[in-house]
């Protein structure tokens, strides 16, 4: 489901210069590294790496982690299905671990915390954002303050209207199921998660909308 959001996403312009600017960062600090360069995309698409241009690059090497292993169609790309807060990987596997954004979909704060230990372990960098809790306008539902309703309440929502990406769910226990499966992190919880790294915020009119935690690039 979560893919589909993301390239939903996409549509919208807005987002599009948000991801942009946030792709544009990363390959600054890509440019930094001599190739071949081996990279984990946690949760990712072929359309991401399209939009940065680097679908068919001979030097950048992408691994796409999902729940289920799907079909590629560049040839530097690969999918594999997998347990972002178990990778079945050795340590140091990848040059870099990247992530856009999925760490606040994977269950409570310490499967975050899971998928935050095996993103850096796997990885001898990394590139993870998440949305900002605090940002005014929730952005999978786009629904002002959402994330501070009660639960019965976003699911009561979810179950009578479309909100932002997702779909009007008519029944309560996949309303519940949907509003449950997303938890946003705040910049002190994501400075917890990853300790050691920069934190890259993004604003819109003085707001962070979202962070980013990279680290390893020295």
């Amino acid at each position: 489901m979560f893919r589909k959001i993301a390239d939903n996403q996409d549509q919208d312009s807005l987002a599009a210069q948000f991801r942009k600017k946030r792709f544009a960062f990363f390959r600054s600090l890509l440019s930094r590294l001599k190739g071949p360069v081996h990279i984990l995309d946690i949760g990712g698409t072929e359309s991401y790496w399209k939009i940065m241009g680097l679908e068919q690059s001979d030097q950048v090497f992408v691994t796409l982690l999902n729940l289920t292993r799907e079909d590629v169609t560049f040839p530097n790309m690969t999918s594999i299905a997998g347990d972002a807060r178990r990778i079945n990987v050795k340590d140091a596997s990848f040059d870099v671990v990247f992530s856009n954004p999925v760490i606040e979909h994977v269950g409570t704060y310490q499967d975050q915390l899971r998928m935050a230990t095996e993103g850096r372990r796997v990885g001898k960098r990394y590139f993870i954002q998440t949305p900002n809790k605090y940002s005014p306008l929730e952005p999978h539902f786009l629904f002002p303050l959402f994330q501070f309703l009660p639960i019965k309440i976003r699911a009561l929502l979810v179950q009578n209207f479309k909100l932002g990406w997702i779909p009007k769910t008519p029944d309560s226990t996949k309303a519940r199921e949907i509003v449950e499966g997303i938890r946003l992190l705040s910049k002190r919880e994501f400075i917890n998660l990853f300790p050691t790294a920069s934190i890259y915020e993004e604003k819109i009119i003085g707001i962070t909308k979202s962070f980013v935690a990279y680290g390893g690039w020295e």
